[in-house]
């Protein structure tokens, strides 16, 4: 028997039957799926010092379980010291099993750790049915031991879904668990 993350299983199992219900749906190739999830970091520092994204791509490897890359700068900008294709921070985007994996450690255990969590803003997305948030300290991930950290980052957490509208994307992330803000 082949592995099956716990969020997939939730999927099948009981977040469809349930979408089906609320939103009409005739067909279950009409349910709003999640297709990837991209983690961004930019490292402004790095102008000065090339170990910084180095370091930011490890940390997202860790984070991730997903080879992590740098990224690349495309022009020049003199007032920041840039110079057209430097390293300036790590990006990565996780699909299927990995997704799921990573999506369960967010929701169960890295938000509960951030201090003064009141909740996900509900203003993160797109009008295209996509979520972005905004994570301002990686240490909230337990694959990072904060005493090896030379400088504390955030990152960019965006969810891409098939989702027509916020509204089905945010019901579809609610019933994953995400916790959301209530108004």
């Amino acid at each position: 028997m082949s592995y099956v993350p716990r969020l997939k299983t939730k999927y099948t199992e009981e977040i469809v039957p349930e979408m089906m219900k609320k939103f009409g749906y005739k067909n279950v190739m009409e349910m709003p799926v999640i297709l990837k999830v991209c983690l961004n970091q930019g490292v402004g520092a790095a102008v000065n010092d090339k170990k910084i994204v180095d370091a930011a791509v490890d940390e997202m490897t860790r984070i991730s379980g997903q080879k992590a890359q740098a990224t690349f700068s495309r022009k020049a900008i003199s007032n920041f010291k840039l110079r057209e294709n430097m390293p300036i921070g790590a990006r990565v985007t996780l699909r299927k099993e990995r997704m799921y994996d990573f999506l369960d450690r967010l929701i169960s255990i890295s938000l509960p750790r951030v201090r003064d969590f009141q909740g996900l803003n509900v203003k993160g997305f797109d009008g295209r049915g996509n979520f972005t948030m905004g994570i301002t300290e990686q240490i909230i991930f337990p694959e990072i031991d904060i005493d090896k950290l030379n400088r504390i980052s955030g990152m960019d957490i965006t969810i891409v879904t098939s989702a027509k509208t916020d509204e089905e994307c945010l019901a579809l992330l609610k019933m994953f668990g995400f916790p959301f803000k209530s108004n």
